[in-house]
């Protein structure tokens, strides 16, 4: 080596720096790459991805081969830049020689590959797979005796081998759903959140209150029932004496138009219609009840509480439009739940969801207790409402315009102020 020309060691000094930079950019990226994206596109048949995703089932072979070869250039390029300095300057040059190639393999070999291998990791990662492949196998002794005293060495620190965990949980998922957003249609993305969303919700959540179910009493006048059944936009209807607590099933009116057509239609036919009606704890997650529907094939179940008493109602439709969101037409006749004014405030129900408030709305009222925008104002004053009470929720203006009884009948909600920034401008 002290025999060959100054410019020689010089350029072999610049191809070890070369293969440092090669391998520290391959370990970056190869540990950057999107493990799904990888798995995406073997299953393609990419010939990369392949080669890429093989190497990586086996991570400390693969570190192995990039780490000892890095380490082989690195104190390759020590020697070579102490024989430099020797020859050009002699021994009191070895330190200045020695600190101006760790400025150099650290700013061309280290810091600005290892950048470029993150923000690209695929265009480095790809190509290098198939270097990688070759030293693998010409290093493969060697390799395989440094994990093996690695690995020794990590049990005596009672360190165990685990399996690479790729697996996302569900709030892992739900992050990166969320951060896709602009790479997917805004519906889509709102239909997989909804999916996962059924996780944290219960039937309690999205059920028709009680005060809003409609049912068919059979204590009515037979006239009046004809023209319910007449008249009535759902498919399936509960059907109750006296009051929802003595519910004796479910009438699905395609099973009654044809009676109700002919006039052969009479309490105890229709009571013979009836399917028994199907019982649901109202504390039970969405998607648990989902499957259970899909199960017993059924579209319409009464929630109850834990003392059995019913609260709610749900149905296939409302679980469906927790995933895609409202798809049912207005009933004619039927007023909506949100009316806005000249001023930019708007007139709700006090029956309303808040869960559809805020879906619809893009509010931001709490969910974590009452489920109806009336029942959240009771919560908040303690106490039942006059006419004209205001009050700040979650930074919303809001002003009771109509009470009945001991409920809410019709809220006016303001758009949200910014206290923090009015607490600023009066500073």
């Amino acid at each position: 080596m002290s025999e060959l020309p100054i410019w020689v060691l010089f350029v072999i000094l610049a191809v070890l720096i070369a293969c440092s930079a090669f391998f520290s950019s391959s370990e970056t990226a190869m540990m950057a790459l999107n493990r799904y994206r990888l798995k995406n596109l073997a299953d393609k048949g990419h010939r990369s991805a392949k080669l890429a995703s093989r190497l990586l089932k086996q991570p400390d072979r693969l570190l192995g081969v990039i780490l000892l070869g890095n380490n082989l250039v690195n104190l390759s390029a020590a020697s070579i830049s102490t024989i430099a300095a020797l020859r050009l300057y002699g021994e009191p040059a070895i330190a200045l020689f020695t600190f101006i190639l760790t400025l150099v393999v650290l700013i061309f070999a280290e810091v600005a590959p290892k950048t470029l291998a993150m923000r690209h990791p695929e265009g480095i990662a790809f190509p290098a797979s198939y270097v990688l492949v070759v030293l693998l196998w010409l290093l493969y002794p060697v390799v395989w005796i440094i994990n093996l005293l690695a690995n020794r060495l990590l049990r005596l620190f009672n360190v165990k081998q685990q399996q690479n965990q790729d697996a996302l949980n569900k709030d892992e998922l739900r992050t990166v759903v969320s951060e896709a957003e602009s790479l997917i249609p805004k519906s889509h993305h709102d239909m997989l959140m909804g999916i996962l969303d059924l996780e944290r919700i219960t039937v309690e959540d999205i059920m028709v209150p009680r005060n809003a179910i409609e049912g068919i009493d059979l204590d009515d006048e037979w006239d009046e029932i004809l023209e319910q059944l007449a008249t009535s936009h759902h498919t399936r209807l509960p059907v109750f004496k006296g009051n929802l607590d003595n519910v004796v099933g479910v009438l699905h009116l395609r099973r009654a138009i044809h009676a109700v057509q002919t006039n052969d239609l009479d309490r105890e036919k229709l009571i013979k219609l009836l399917r028994p009606a199907y019982f649901v704890p109202e504390d039970t997650p969405v998607m648990q009840q989902l499957l259970i529907m899909q199960k017993e094939r059924r579209r319409l179940g009464l929630a109850v509480d834990e003392y059995g008493d019913l609260q709610g109602m749900i149905t296939m439709d409302e679980i469906l439009e927790e995933i895609i969101g409202e798809f049912n037409t207005q009933v004619p006749g039927d007023l909506q739940d949100v009316h806005k004014q000249s001023d930019d405030s708007y007139m709700v129900n006090g029956m309303a969801s808040i869960r559809d408030l805020n879906r619809n709305m893009g509010w931001q009222l709490p969910v974590d207790g009452p489920k109806t925008l009336n029942g959240l104002i009771l919560e908040q004053l303690e106490d039942i409402p006059q006419t004209g009470t205001t009050m700040l929720i979650e930074n919303y203006p809001v002003e009771v315009v109509q009470t009945k009884g001991a409920s809410v009948r019709m809220v006016r909600i303001y758009p949200r102020v910014d206290l923090l920034n009015k607490e600023r401008k009066l500073d």
